[in-house]
Parts: C-alpha cells; structure tokens; sequence
C-alpha cells in the first residue's frame, strides 16, 4: 500500500501559552528545538517532531502529513491526484527542513483539508524521553489516528480508498445525520483516518496511543488535576477495541489518550457498527469559553 502510515501533524494556534501545558504536561510528549522557528515542537518517538504547533492569527489545521515508502512512491500519488483533479505542490528545499523530510508534496482533499505525503524522515538520532507516558505506541501503525471533518463522506472516501489506497476498515451510521461516517486504514492500525459529516472542514480529533492502561489511568489523573476539560469519559471503542478518554484541546479539538487498540493484520472485511462504544465513553458538552 503506497501510504505507509500517519507521520505528523501541524497546526496553527492562537494560545501557545495553553498549548504547551496540555502538549508536555497533560498527553505527556517530548518537547524539543524543532526545526520551525517560534513553533512548539512535541516528539513521541524516534521520528522527528510528530506535532509541530505554530502561533497565528488565524488558528487552523496547517497539514497532516502521510508517510510513503520513497520518493517514487510519492510521485505516483501525487500524479493520481493530480488526475483526480486537484492541483499538487511540491515543497521546496526549505520547507523539507521546516519538516525534517527529504521530500514532499501538498495538497487539500475535496473538503478543503490540507494533505501532505512525504519521504525520508531525518532523524536527529537523540533518544526520546517522555517521563508521564511509558512509551507510546507507533512504529509500523504511525503516529496514531485523525478524523476529518469532511462536507460530503462519500466524495472524501471515494478520494482516499480510491485515488489515495486507504482501505475501509468499518462504516457507521447516525440516524438524523447527513452522510456516513468511514474509518480507514493504510497499516496494521485498525484505522489510520476516519471521515466525519461536517458543515466545515478540519481536524475534528486525533489520538496518540499509550503502551499501557497505567499510562492512560494517570493521563485521567493529570487532566482532573491540570483543569483539563473531559469531552468522553474513559470506555472501550467498539471498532478498534481501543480503551480511551477523549479531552477538549485549547481551541476545541477532541483528542484522544488510549491504550490496547486492535491491530488489523491483512485484509478484513468492511463492517458497520450502530454503538461507538461497547461500555463508557460518557459525553460531555465544550465548556463555553
């Protein structure tokens, strides 16, 4: 499959000073010098900064990164999107290095979301430290999962299954709701991206998953103590068994500390759910401000 998993993430805030306490001190990642001057930079591996959160005035999702195995890889896709219709980049010697990447491409999906696939991560070969989680779990599943808000699901899947290779992993159905929702895979990870109905584009949540259900019990503990406001109480998924809570971002994101999800070995047959999760998962409404 010529995507090989998620790689990063990008964003532009509006409140650094709230991001750097929830980044480092609540989900518990390596803070680092990265390479993109004034931008928190966060590490959870060996890779390079797998979050990289820059100030501005008009605070959005920058990119999601999708790694590929090489550059001719990369050049295949960009081609089929470039087919499909839409207009292809190619990042430039400096922005490689902003990213800590021998090379990429930019684009935005149908909805508007912006895409990166890049090749050739460079490493700064320091270990990584992350004193508040055991370690976390990537390798050949990636940095974790994303959900897109997109504004018509069945054009975004047939762009990602179909021009992009993600296979679909489950679908579920909300009565009342304007379109299907899609978990899709690209690696052993249950699901790698998931699409969301929406009346906006964006980053509607991601997840980083813990090595351990300690790591996601203290993770609880850290965000009660820090004033971290709960979107979904601690519960068990019902598609990629993953064991998790969900937490308000700064600027409103869902994010997701989980442990145990499903790993999808070969190809699976497309299933559909009617419950999100199997126990938990409690809602809570955005705090007002």
């Amino acid at each position: 499959m010529p995507i090989l998993s998620l790689g990063y993430i990008r964003l532009d805030i509006a409140d650094a000073g709230r991001w750097q306490p929830f980044m480092r001190d609540f989900l518990g990642l390596m803070e680092v010098d990265g390479s993109t001057p004034g931008a928190l930079s966060y590490r959870i591996d060996e890779y390079p900064a797998r979050f990289v959160l820059s100030p501005s005035d008009t605070p959005q999702l920058g990119a999601v990164g999708w790694e590929v195995l090489d550059r001719h890889d990369m050049a295949e896709l960009a081609a089929k999107v470039e087919k499909y219709g839409i207009e292809v980049q190619t990042g430039t010697p400096e922005e490689c290095r902003l990213r800590a990447v021998s090379g990429f491409v930019r684009f935005e999906d149908p909805s508007g979301n912006p895409n990166e696939l890049f090749w050739g991560p460079v490493y700064d070969h320091q270990p990584v430290h992350t004193p508040k989680v055991s370690k976390f779990v990537t390798g050949d599943q990636g940095l974790g999962h994303v959900i897109f808000s997109v504004l018509d699901s069945e054009v975004a899947y047939d762009f990602y299954c179909g021009v992009l290779g993600f296979e679909e992993r489950n679908v579920l159905d909300i009565p009342g709701l304007d379109g299907r929702y899609y978990f899709l895979g690209c690696n052993p990870r249950q699901h790698s991206l998931g699409l969301a109905p929406g009346a906006a584009p964006g980053l509607n949540h991601f997840m980083v998953e813990a090595a351990t259900l300690d790591d996601v019990g203290l993770g609880l503990d850290r965000a009660h103590d820090m004033g971290v406001p709960m979107m979904q109480s601690l519960g068990r998924h019902t598609n990629d068994r993953m064991v998790s809570f969900y937490v308000y971002s700064p600027e409103g994101h869902h994010v997701e500390l989980g442990f145990d999800g499903e790993r999808v070995e070969g190809r699976q047959p497309v299933y559909g759910i009617t419950e999100g999760a199997f126990w938990g998962h409690r809602f809570t409404p955005p705090p007002e401000a």
